[in-house]
C-alpha cells in the first residue's frame, strides 16, 4: 500500500478528531444503554450513566477487533485513503452527531462515520469505484436487519415472558425483573461498547496505515488506540446524551422493568451476534426496534408509530447526509491540513 506524507501535528490532531468523534458517539448513543433503567426507575440518571459506562469499558475484554477490521479495510479501498479522507469523515460524522443530537435525534453514529468515510473517499476519487460493495452493501442491509432482528427477540422475548408469569399479577412479575433489567442494561451496554468503539479503532488503524506506521494486520495494531477509544465512549457515556434518553425511554412505548429488561436483552443478543460476526451494525436501530418489538407484543396501538416513522427517517438520511457533509470537509482539510 501506499503511504502518504503527514505530518506529526497532522497526525496527532487526526488522531484527536476521532477520539473526539468516539466521544461525541458514546455521549450520543449511551442514551440506548441507559434509557430502559432510567425510563423504569430501576437507576437514577447518574447510576446509570456510570453503570453504563463501565460496561463499555469492559468490552475491551470480551469482543475480537472483527469490526475494526470491516471499517479499517473492509468499506472502501484502503489505497485510496488519505489523511484528508479521514479528515473528512470524521467531519462529517461528527457534525451530523451534533445536529441529531441538538434535536433529540436518536440516528446512528455508526452509519454517520461510515457514511462519512465514503463520502469522503468518493469526492476524492470522483467516483464510486473505491466502495467495496460487499462491506458497504452488508452495512447498508443492516439498516434493515438490525431493527428487524431488534423486533423479533425483543417481541419473543416479551411473549415468552408474559406466557412464563401468566398467573402472576404485573406488580409480581416485575419484582423478578428488578435485577434482571441490570442484568439486561449491562449485556447491552457491552455490545454497545464492543460494536461501537471499534468503529473508531478501525479509523485510526486505517489512518496509521496511510501513514506508514502500522502494519495491515489487525493483530499488531497499537494497543493505545484499543484503550484509548474504549476510554472515549465510556467517557462519553458518563457525560449522557439526555435530550435522546426522552426519545428512546418515553416517547416510543411506554417501559416498566418488564418490558424494558426483555428490550434491553433483546438488543444486547442482537448486538452480541453483530459484533462476534464483526458486522457494524447500527447500536440505535438495535435498542428502537426491540422497544418497538417489546411494545407491539403488547398491544399495536401501544407504540407511537408517528415518532417511530420519524426515526426511520433520520436513518436513512444520515449516511447520504454526513456523507455530503464529509464531502465539504474533505475539500476543506485539502486547504488546511
Amino acid at each position: 500500500m501506499e503511504h502518504v506524507t503527514i505530518s506529526l501535528f497532522s497526525l496527532a490532531l487526526l488522531i484527536a478528531v476521532a477520539l473526539a468523534f468516539d466521544f461525541m458517539n458514546g455521549f450520543h448513543d449511551g442514551a440506548n444503554s441507559i434509557s430502559t433503567i432510567v425510563a423504569t426507575g430501576a437507576l437514577s440518571p447518574k447510576q446509570a450513566v456510570i453503570f453504563a459506562a463501565f460496561f463499555n469499558f469492559a468490552a475491551l475484554w470480551i469482543f475480537k477487533l472483527s469490526v475494526a477490521a470491516t471499517i479499517g479495510k473492509g468499506t472502501v479501498l484502503p489505497t485510496m485513503v488519505d489523511h484528508y479522507v479521514i479528515f473528512g469523515a470524521l467531519m462529517g460524522a461528527l457534525a451530523w452527531n451534533i445536529i441529531t443530537w441538538y434535536y433529540g435525534i436518536p440516528s446512528s453514529s455508526s452509519h454517520a462515520l461510515i457514511g462519512g468515510l465514503v463520502g469522503a473517499t468518493v469526492t476524492k476519487a470522483g467516483g464510486m469505484s473505491p466502495v467495496i460493495w460487499a462491506g458497504f452493501g452488508k452495512t447498508l442491509a443492516f439498516i434493515i436487519i438490525s431493527p428487524v432482528i431488534g423486533f423479533l427477540i425483543g417481541g419473543l422475548l416479551m411473549v415468552l415472558v408474559a406466557w412464563v408469569f401468566r398467573n402472576q399479577t404485573p406488580y409480581q412479575a416485575g419484582k423478578w425483573f428488578k435485577s434482571g433489567q441490570l442484568f439486561a442494561a449491562a449485556a447491552y451496554s457491552l455490545g454497545h461498547g464492543g460494536n461501537d468503539a471499534q468503529k473508531t479503532i478501525g479509523i485510526i488503524w486505517l489512518l496509521l496505515i496511510t501513514a506508514g506506521v502500522s502494519t495491515t494486520d489487525v493483530n499488531t495494531l497499537p494497543m493505545w488506540v484499543v484503550y484509548s477509544c474504549y476510554t472515549a465512549i465510556a467517557w462519553g457515556t458518563y457525560m449522557g446524551g439526555w435530550r435522546i434518553v426522552k426519545t428512546m425511554g418515553t416517547k416510543i412505548t411506554k417501559l416498566t422493568s418488564v418490558s424494558g429488561s426483555c428490550a434491553s436483552m433483546g438488543g444486547a443478543i442482537s448486538l452480541g451476534m453483530a459484533t462476534l460476526g464483526g458486522v457494524p451494525v447500527s447500536t440505535t436501530h438495535t435498542i428502537t426496534g426491540a422497544i418497538v418489538g417489546v411494545g407491539a407484543a403488547q398491544d399495536v396501538k401501544a407504540v407511537r408509530w408517528a415518532i417511530t416513522f420519524n426515526l426511520l427517517v433520520a436513518w436513512v438520511l444520515t449516511i447520504p447526509a454526513a456523507g455530503l457533509i464529509s464531502a465539504l470537509f474533505w475539500y476543506v482539510g485539502r486547504s488546511f491540513l
